[in-house]
């Protein structure tokens, strides 16, 4: 069960849970992800009932929200209201304070996708069509 302080790592990423559904009756999930300098531009997706908030601690990102490509760097704070399709990446390496609300699965979903990358990694089955069933809440790909 994802808990406060638990740390997850992903291609390029890793996902430090501050605040988790349990501790926020479900209002909130706040991490703070850290970008290396060879991270990958995830899928376009978009959250159906989810908006995050991002503040960039340190370095810079790079975003395409709705189609607009922008750069965000050290002290710049945006949005992403639910529904719309983006995408994020370090631009190099990067620090970011990420919100989602309400928290639904959030946590949940990205212990199971980086668990599943590092399976598939060593060769051993990962469903990654399976895991997005089971997520529909939370994230779905353009």
């Amino acid at each position: 069960m994802a808990h406060a302080g638990q740390r997850i790592s992903g291609p390029g990423i890793e996902l430090r849970l501050l605040r988790t559904a349990a501790e926020t009756d479900g209002e909130l999930l706040e991490l703070e992800s850290t970008y290396g300098d060879e991270g990958v531009l995830p899928p376009a997706h978009f959250h159906p009932s989810q908006e995050e908030r991002f503040e960039v601690l340190e370095g810079a990102v790079l975003t395409v929200i709705d189609g607009v490509e922008r750069r965000y760097g050290t002290g710049d704070v945006f949005h992403v209201p639910a529904g719309v399709m983006h995408q994020l990446i370090g631009d190099g390496v990067a620090r970011v304070n990420w919100q989602v609300r309400p928290a639904l699965r959030t946590a949940e979903f990205f212990e199971a996708l980086y668990t599943g990358i590092a399976a598939a990694e060593r060769g051993e089955a990962f469903d990654f069509g399976e895991l997005l069933a089971g997520h529909t809440d939370e994230i779905r790909f353009a």
